[in-house]
């Protein structure tokens, strides 16, 4: 008898545990029903404006990733050794063409200008008696008053003299040309991104002082695999956003690049459009790559309000109108695409500024 009481106590208990976890699951409460009308809207009369659920043609597009740079973007660097004397520029500032922008220490090449210049006016001098030696050396000749042998040394006397001449002038144009170097001008109109020296500073040649770009010829350099880049052409029309500034153009294909890029199996397809106001090198970007059409059901965005985090439209059967929630995608031309929650044939009401405020609240 011990034995069987123990058996009904572990019995009873483990019914007890059962009924109360069935009861923490909901099982003993009313179930709210799966249907895609929601009932905590009771049905209405309707007799506002109702438009049909419809299925159009959409383009689809594949969307790739750049960034955006100027066409034309230099990267100035010194020629020479020397010291930075007067830096005139900071990053962000304006420049125009041939305007001086740094200088350095040229106190070392106008000494070498100068005896560039002394050495080309002693070729003249020497050139010059040269000129007179020959004059004489031609009128002796004449009266043979002088060798075959000294009127050859005369005429090779004026012609290295003239050699030298030359010389000595190539000498100082090439010396005015080195002297330049000591001064840093634009090399086009645009506006400067990077200052990388300062007042003090000693450079060397091949180091970078400056970067300027033009802003007024932009482009957007996007990654494109290669399954889309083989499909593309120079010259085609594809839409392009900028999600910074919320702006969308259509741009023209300029450049594709004949050559992947071998860790992503992708090409840099060069996209230009016009430029919006505000826009900088280094800015986000996407292009949308046409891949065909497809057919989706839209919905007018007038149908479309909101509650809470849910998109939701009001659906019109007969002389009454149910509350239903939808999963929406893209926007175009004033109609969204309809993911799930209508089908083609529905009705929906159009919201006025009345319902809309309602339906919001």
């Amino acid at each position: 008898m011990r034995v069987i009481r123990q058996i009904l106590l572990s019995l009873l208990m483990i019914g007890g545990i059962a009924v109360l976890m069935l009861a923490l699951a909901g099982y003993f409460k009313k179930k709210i029903s799966s249907s895609s009308d929601s009932p905590a809207v009771a049905a209405k009369p309707f007799t506002g404006q109702v438009v049909e659920i419809r299925s159009v043609p959409w383009q689809r597009f594949e969307t790739a990733i750049g960034t955006i740079r100027a066409v034309q973007e230099s990267a100035v660097a010194s020629k020479i050794l020397a010291r930075v004397m007067e830096v005139k520029i900071k990053a962000g500032q304006p420049v125009s063409k041939d305007e001086v922008l740094i200088r350095l220490d040229d106190s070392d090449l106008t000494a070498r200008l100068k005896q560039a210049e002394a050495a080309a006016s002693s070729a003249v001098a020497s050139r010059e008696k040269s000129n007179i030696d020959l004059v004489r050396a031609n009128n002796l000749r004449k009266s043979q008053a002088i060798s075959e042998a000294e009127y050859d040394a005369i005429t090779r006397e004026g012609k290295g003299a003239k050699a030298e001449e030359e010389r000595t002038k190539q000498l100082v144009n090439e010396a005015n040309i080195i002297l330049s170097y000591a001064t840093i001008r634009a090399p086009m109109s645009g506006i400067v991104i990077d200052k990388r020296v300062e007042v003090g500073d000693t450079v060397i040649p091949g180091q970078v002082l400056f970067t300027v770009y033009d802003p007024t010829r932009m482009q957007l350099l996007a990654t494109v695999r290669e399954s889309m880049a083989l499909k593309l052409k120079v010259g085609q029309v594809i839409p392009t956003r900028l999600d910074a500034l919320n702006y969308t153009c259509d741009a023209t294909i300029t450049e594709i690049v004949p050559e992947a890029q071998a860790s992503s199996r992708s090409f840099i397809v060069k996209v230009s459009g016009p430029c919006p106001p505000g826009i900088y090198s280094g800015m986000f970007g996407r292009i949308s790559i046409p891949l065909g059409d497809e057919t989706v059901v839209v919905v007018p965005q007038a149908a479309i309000y909101r509650v809470g985090q849910l998109d939701m439209v009001d659906v019109v059967s007969g002389s009454v109108v149910h509350r239903r929630i939808v999963q929406l995608g893209r926007l175009q031309n004033g109609d969204y695409e309809v993911l799930s929650g209508l089908s083609t044939g529905e009705k929906v009401a159009l919201r006025t500024s009345e319902t809309s405020s309602e339906g919001s609240r």
